[in-house]
C-alpha cells in the first residue's frame, strides 16, 4: 500500500520543482508596462521613464503599450483579466484607481482599485490653485471671500466632468461650505486657455501642467493642495492653512493582478526601487514636473485606500458623474 503514495509523492513534488525555475527565472523575456492613455501623457511618459531605468535591474528590455480609453480603465482591464505572471503591469495613476470606478453612473468594465495589486509607487504629482494674473485674488482668502460674498458666482475649471480638477474644487466647496460654479472643458488645454483669459476665476490643477504659465507671468500660484514641496514653487503656502483637511496628491505606480505571486511583486518593486535610487532618474522625474517618490506595496495600498475614501466621500456628497 506505500507504494502508491510514495509515488503520488514523488509526482506531487516533481510538479512543484518544475514550477520552480519559472518564478525563479522571471523575466525570461521582455515584460510590458501597460499604459491606459495616448502616447505624450503623464501616464506615457512615467511608464517610459521606468521601463528604460528599471530594465538593467530585471536583466530585460521593458516594453511600454498604449491602451487608452475610459481615464486608463480599458488599459487597467488588460493587466487585471490577463495572466498573473508579472509580464504585463499596470501604470497606475491616481485618477484611475481612485476616482473614475467611483464616479456616479460610471459604465466601466471592472473597478481596478479593487481588481489590481499595488506594487510600487514612484512619482507624485503636486496640484496648486492658480488664478489669471489680471485676478484680483492674491491669496486663497481672497478666493474664500469672494465665494462668500458672491454664492454661486466664482466659477472654477477642469478638464472634465469627475477629473482630479474637478473633484479638488468639489472638495474646496465641501470643506470651505461654499457654493461655486464648475465649468468643464474638453481637456486641460481648453480649460487653461480660459482661465489665462479672465474667463473663469480659478482652477486647482496640476503644477507641472501649469508652470511655465506661472513662471511667464500668465497665471498667478497662489497656493499647493499637498504637504510636499514642489521645486519650482518652494515657499507656497498650502490650501489646508485657509481651508483645513484640504489635500490633493496626483501619484503614478505600478500595478499587478490580484493573483500575482509574491516573489514577481517582489522583483518588480525592487527593479523600481533600485532605479529610483539614481540621481539622474530622480532628475528626469523632476525635470517633466513630477517629484520622486518611492512607496513599496504595503505603503503603495495603504495610500489608494485612503484616496479611495477621500474621493468616494466627495463623490458621492456631491453626486459627481462621469458626464
Amino acid at each position: 500500500m506505500q507504494k502508491p503514495v510514495l509515488a503520488l509523492g514523488a509526482t506531487a513534488l516533481a510538479l512543484l520543482l518544475a514550477t520552480q525555475p519559472a518564478i525563479a527565472a522571471f523575466p525570461d523575456k521582455p515584460p510590458r508596462i501597460i499604459s491606459g492613455y495616448a502616447a505624450g501623457g503623464a501616464s506615457d511618459l512615467i511608464a517610459r521613464f521606468i521601463a528604460e531605468a528599471a530594465a538593467p535591474f530585471l536583466g530585460q528590455r521593458i516594453l511600454v503599450e498604449n491602451r487608452p480609453g475610459v481615464n486608463g480603465v480599458l488599459g487597467a482591464e488588460v493587466v487585471a483579466r490577463g495572466a498573473a505572471d508579472g509580464y504585463s503591469v499596470f501604470q497606475c495613476p491616481m485618477s484611475t484607481l481612485s476616482i473614475t470606478p467611483q464616479l456616479v453612473g460610471a459604465t466601466v468594465p471592472l473597478d481596478p482599485g479593487i481588481e489590481l495589486m499595488p506594487i510600487s509607487n514612484m512619482a507624485l504629482s503636486s496640484y496648486g490653485l492658480v488664478v489669471p494674473a489680471a485676478s484680483p485674488h492674491r491669496s486663497m482668502a481672497d478666493v474664500i471671500a469672494a465665494a462668500r460674498a458672491k454664492p454661486g458666482q466664482i466659477t472654477f475649471g477642469s478638464p472634465g466632468p469627475g477629473s482630479a480638477q474637478h473633484l479638488s474644487g468639489e472638495l474646496l466647496m465641501r470643506l470651505s461650505n461654499l457654493s461655486m460654479q464648475h465649468i468643464a472643458y474638453k481637456g486641460s488645454a481648453p480649460a487653461a486657455v480660459d482661465l489665462i483669459a479672465g474667463r473663469i476665476d480659478f482652477m486647482i490643477t496640476n503644477l507641472g501642467d501649469v508652470g511655465r504659465q506661472v513662471q511667464a507671468g500668465q497665471l498667478r500660484l497662489l497656493a499647493q493642495g499637498d504637504p510636499s514641496r514642489f521645486p519650482l514653487f518652494p515657499d507656497l503656502p498650502r490650501i489646508a492653512d485657509a481651508v483645513p483637511g484640504f489635500e490633493i496628491t496626483g501619484w503614478f505606480g505600478v500595478c499587478g493582478p490580484k493573483a500575482l505571486p509574491a516573489e514577481v511583486v517582489a522583483k518588480w518593486d525592487d527593479a523600481v526601487r533600485q532605479a529610483m535610487s539614481d540621481p539622474a532618474f530622480q532628475r528626469r522625474l523632476q525635470d517633466a514636473g513630477f517629484t520622486p517618490f518611492y512607496e513599496g506595496p504595503a505603503a503603495f495600498a495603504r495610500r489608494l485606500e485612503a484616496d479611495r475614501k477621500r474621493w468616494g466621500d466627495v463623490i458621492r456628497a456631491g453626486k459627481v458623474g462621469a458626464q
